[in-house]
């Protein structure tokens, strides 16, 4: 069958996946949970042929430790999925209602996006997140993950397609593509795909966008910021940025640059060092931060480098001000944070610097749809339309309207006959 021929039998399903309730949805979630941890020895199996290819190929470490799929790994997506059977349909929910005239009813409903193409990075628990976030939006979904976990993510969807067929769902609502030449072939279909989204660098998310007609909701790179103000608790500050760099650092809300007050530099750096040696992080710094404490010395390509690994890149600034420049000319629209005890200034901070994310006194590694409440992630969508920051559930759902009349037509209300009262109601 020819590829786009197959593209559009997904879009066939589309309609009847849109279709079905949300229990029989969450039947087939809870079939793709149970076929999960049954299958969980070959699953392991192929993750660790995977895990060998990439050792052999060289592929870097951060790299190998999103490839990894473990017992860890295993019971947070199982889990995720669990959380998804809880939540609320988001289809089928009204948004509003309003009597535009008496017998004359208009409502802004919840319905999926409809077919959803979904380039990841080798990391086999996203194919299954965004699996899980597809069945319960409703979403038929085309599934291309990175070629380091091709064996995994052949496995985990196998057993997913196979269970979702065995609940009653389509079985042309979930694709998968294994060859890299696919993905060209599929950015040719915007006929029957309503959405991209690809994860991976920045240049790779503008080459999607660049090639193809499809709509594109890019998650990109994360080079994350956290800027210490004068005013900020040390105390609180360096558990912050050791967690923000160490707890995962092969994430993408993972902090790459720290920006410092230079008012507090000679007390902060110090601590900050010292807390930094003992997990091992390279700290990388201007001749300001240099001049406080032991460093390697940084360069203007530190600043718009997402490590993924052990690195910190460190300078002053004079004020707030230069640090939100910095952030949003060096930033990649992500996340990033401000430790400040002034609540104005926070304020401040997080009104002007232009990102999906802007926390204050926290991790960045906060920025997470299951930390978020939403069960689950396909990305973090860096760009302003559609969705912003985790894409949940809510980010693979649009709305349609519904009118319900009663006879009426436009011309009575042209020639005055009759006029709109505009009443919002409650259902």
């Amino acid at each position: 069958m020819l590829f786009q021929e197959q593209v559009r039998k997904v879009k066939q399903a589309a309609p009847k996946l849109a279709a079905t309730t949300n229990e029989q949805r969450n039947a087939a979630l809870t079939a793709v949970r149970e076929a999960l941890l049954q299958h969980q020895a070959e699953i392991f199996e192929a993750n660790k042929q995977d895990l060998a290819q990439a050792e052999a190929d060289g592929v870097s470490g951060p790299v190998r430790k999103r490839l990894k799929f473990d017992e860890g790994k295993l019971r947070d997506v199982t889990a995720g999925i669990s959380d998804l059977t809880k939540m609320e349909d988001p289809l089928f929910q009204t948004q509003f209602a309003r009597e535009l005239d008496e017998g004359l009813v208009l409502k802004r409903v919840t319905c999926p996006i409809g077919v959803i193409g979904v380039i990841f990075e080798a990391r086999p628990d996203a194919l299954v997140q965004i699996s899980a976030l597809c069945i319960k939006s409703g979403n038929c979904v085309i599934l291309k993950g990175g070629r380091e976990a091709l064996r995994s993510n052949k496995k985990l969807f196998d057993i997913i397609h196979e269970a979702i067929i065995d609940a009653g769902l389509p079985a042309d609502s979930m694709m998968q593509l294994e060859a890299r030449s696919e993905i060209n072939e599929l950015l040719e279909c915007h006929e029957s795909v309503d959405l991209l989204i690809p994860r991976g660098s920045n240049a790779f998310v503008q080459y999607i966008m660049n090639h193809t007609k499809i709509p594109v909701m890019g998650h990109a790179d994360g080079i994350c910021h956290i800027y210490v103000d004068k005013d900020a608790d040390l105390a609180k500050a360096v558990p912050i940025i050791v967690d923000a760099k160490t707890q995962y650092v092969s994430a993408c809300n993972t902090v790459e640059t720290l920006l410092v007050h230079e008012a507090i530099k000679d007390q902060l750096l110090p601590m900050l060092k010292e807390a930094l040696d003992a997990k091992k992080v390279e700290l990388r710094g201007t001749k300001d931060v240099a001049a406080v404490v032991d460093c390697v010395p940084s360069t203007e390509a530190d600043d718009k480098t997402e490590y993924l690994d052990y690195i910190l890149s460190a300078k002053t600034v004079k004020n707030m001000d230069e640090a939100i420049d910095h952030i949003n000319h060096f930033g990649s629209h992500h996340t990033d944070c401000i430790i400040t005890e002034n609540p104005d200034v926070a304020e401040h901070f997080m009104n002007l610097v232009d990102s999906a994310g802007v926390y204050q006194n926290c991790s960045t590694r906060f920025a997470d749809g299951y930390r978020y409440g939403f069960g689950a992630e396909v990305g973090i969508s860096t760009g302003k339309l559609h969705a912003r920051g985790p894409v949940g559930l809510e980010g693979l759902v649009s709305y349609k309207y519904k009118l319900y009349g009663t006879g009426q037509i436009v011309d009575d209300y042209a020639s005055d006959k009759k006029q709109f009262h505009f009443k919002n109601i409650t259902e």
